[in-house]
């Protein structure tokens, strides 16, 4: 990316985009063509008036690992996707938060004895 061409960025970015699009067009149509149009979560039946609201789920969540026979893909809803990859997020959030693997030694009510001890009974 040198000064004297400055788009080259935007190219790479676009063939990219383009290459990712190809990629997946050909494994939702593989997909398609071997699952029967059911949402792999709720159940739900598509036609053909719906099926752009069926996505293929990679189960490994690599995008790159397209076997012919399908099996790292499972057809889901939109929502079930959506779904399925916030738990993937909360769940990668709650393994390596900041307080992983460390407990807390901050005690609340640690003197709280101490404090009604001292507290004069209501009148």
């Amino acid at each position: 990316m040198s000064a004297k061409d400055p788009g080259k960025l935007d190219r790479i970015v676009a063939e990219a985009r383009r290459a990712a699009e190809e990629r997946g067009k050909s494994y939702r149509e593989q997909a398609l063509k071997i699952y029967p149009w059911i949402c792999g979560r709720c159940a739900r039946e598509f036609t053909r008036a719906n099926l752009r609201e069926l996505t293929v789920h990679h189960r490994d969540h690599n995008h790159d690992n397209n076997p012919p026979d399908g099996s790292n893909w499972e057809l889901l809803c939109v929502y079930c996707h959506d779904n399925e990859h916030q738990r993937q997020l909360v769940a990668a959030r709650a393994g390596s938060g900041p307080a992983s693997g460390r407990a807390s030694t901050y005690t609340p009510f640690a003197n709280l004895k101490e404090l009604l001890a001292k507290k004069e009974p209501p009148k």
